[in-house]
C-alpha cells in the first residue's frame, strides 16, 4: 500500500487479510471522505467481490485502530478516510462535492482539555463537524437551492 496504514503512532499489523487490504488500499487510494457503500462500489468496480458487511467490518477495525478517520454528512451517514496523520483531525467538507480539507485542531483540543480540567472528567471525547459550500463548487455555480 502506498503510504502504509498508521495506528496510533505504528504500522499497523491491520489489514491482515485480503479482504482488509482491499478496503484500506480503496482508503489511501481515494484520499478523500467515503461512504462504506461508495467504498464498496468502488471495490466493485475493481472486480472485487467484497461484501458490504465485510467492508463496514474493516472499516469499524480500521477506525478502533486509529488509522481512519470518521465524520458524519448532512444526513448522518458516516463517511471514512485513511488518517494521514498520526493524531485525530477535524475537517471542513463540502457538502456539494465533499471535497474536504484538514484543519488546525489545536483550539479544539485545547478547548475540550480545559472543560476536562475545569470538569473533572476524564477521557473527554467530542465530535466537530464543520461543513460548507467550496470555492470549486462556488465557481462551477453547484449552490443548493436556497443557495442561489
Amino acid at each position: 500500500m502506498g503510504g502504509g496504514f498508521a495506528t496510533r503512532g505504528h504500522k499497523a499489523a491491520l489489514p491482515s487479510t485480503p479482504r482488509r487490504r482491499a478496503v484500506a488500499e480503496v482508503l489511501v487510494a481515494e484520499g478523500e471522505f467515503l461512504s462504506a457503500r461508495r467504498l464498496h462500489r468502488r471495490l466493485a468496480q475493481t472486480g472485487s467481490n467484497i461484501g458490504l458487511s465485510t467492508v463496514y467490518r474493516a472499516l469499524h477495525d480500521l477506525v478502533r485502530l486509529g488509522s481512519v478517520d470518521v465524520v458524519r454528512d448532512e444526513t448522518g451517514e458516516r463517511l471514512y478516510r485513511h488518517r494521514l496523520a498520526n493524531h485525530h483531525r477535524h475537517y471542513l467538507l463540502c457538502r456539494q462535492c465533499g471535497h474536504s480539507r484538514a484543519l488546525d485542531a489545536g483550539p479544539v483540543e485545547r478547548w475540550a482539555d480545559g472543560v476536562a480540567a475545569r470538569t473533572g472528567f476524564v477521557e473527554i471525547r467530542h465530535t466537530v463537524e464543520l461543513t460548507g459550500i467550496c470555492v470549486a463548487c462556488v465557481t462551477a455555480n453547484r449552490l443548493p437551492p436556497e443557495g442561489r
